[in-house]
């Protein structure tokens, strides 16, 4: 038995619940309104589109469209992490994108193949839904890593050049940083994984047992999916800084201020 239906008349009447929180930004002056409003229509708008394609998609079935579909969803992600970082487009753009494809690409292969034993890799059932979970979590982690990282050098600018100046090399007097925005990165991630099961159930898990299976079989589907989150999200944040960093400086080993976004 797989997920109940929701009715469209009655998921248009729960939108009604939206006047609770729209009504408390009115009552306490939280300027927030018209950012929430548009954030709801795009995300219906958005989502009825992908619904409607991935109906294609899981029909067709085709490793090259599901393939392209992973490149769109990492490319998105890839515009969203260096506006979010406030970083140049032009400079970040390739090293992220192969970053982000490399990060997700491992755990998710390593998911379908090794666990799952999928005779079909690129199957749209588990490829599309499982990659976007492990790239939407790599997004969130990229976006505080990279951030945190050149944020933290360019107010922090003068033990790194000392550094320099006493003789270590770049990924010497880069390293503070580096671990500074892997331990920013990554502490979310950690806390969820400590408290699930007692504070939530998360969306693996839920959606699997929404789906019909049974708790067990849910439970090693959401324990399999933290452990390629978590590996996906360490890989793509180290992976993103070191591609990165051969944009990112002078020849003289300074950080260039044309890194980040005009203002």
């Amino acid at each position: 038995m797989g997920a109940q239906h929701i009715n469209n008349l009655a998921l248009a009447l729960f939108y009604l619940l939206l006047i609770v929180p729209l009504g408390l930004m009115l009552w306490f002056r939280v300027p927030l309104l018209g950012q929430t409003l548009m954030a709801f229509l795009r995300m219906t708008v958005q989502l009825a589109f992908v619904g409607l394609y991935l109906q294609v998609v899981f029909k067709w079935n085709n490793p090259w469209v599901n393939s392209l579909w992973l490149l769109v969803m990492i490319a998105v992600a890839d515009l969203s992490i260096i506006r979010g970082s406030e970083l140049s487009l032009k400079r970040f753009l390739l090293p992220l994108f192969g970053a982000l494809t490399i990060g997700t690409a491992i755990p998710l292969f390593a998911f379908l193949g090794p666990l799952l034993k999928r005779p079909n890799l690129m199957d749209a059932q588990y490829v599309i839904p499982i990659g976007g979970m492990i790239l939407g979590n790599c997004l969130r982690a990229d976006l505080i890593g990279i951030r945190t990282f050149y944020t933290s050098l360019r107010k922090r600018e003068k033990p790194f050049l000392l550094s320099l100046a006493q003789g270590a090399r770049l990924s010497e007097a880069f390293l503070p940083y580096l671990r500074e925005a892997c331990q920013a990165a990554l502490a979310p991630t950690i806390a969820t994984v400590a408290t699930i099961g007692l504070v939530a159930l998360p969306g693996m898990m839920t959606g699997v047992l929404l789906g019909g299976a049974d708790p067990a079989t849910a439970i090693k589907y959401q324990i399999a999916i933290m452990i390629a989150i978590f590996t996906g999200t360490a890989i793509t944040v180290v992976l993103a800084i070191f591609m990165s960093v051969k944009v990112s400086f002078t020849p003289y080993g300074t950080l260039d201020t044309e890194v980040f976004q005009k203002k």
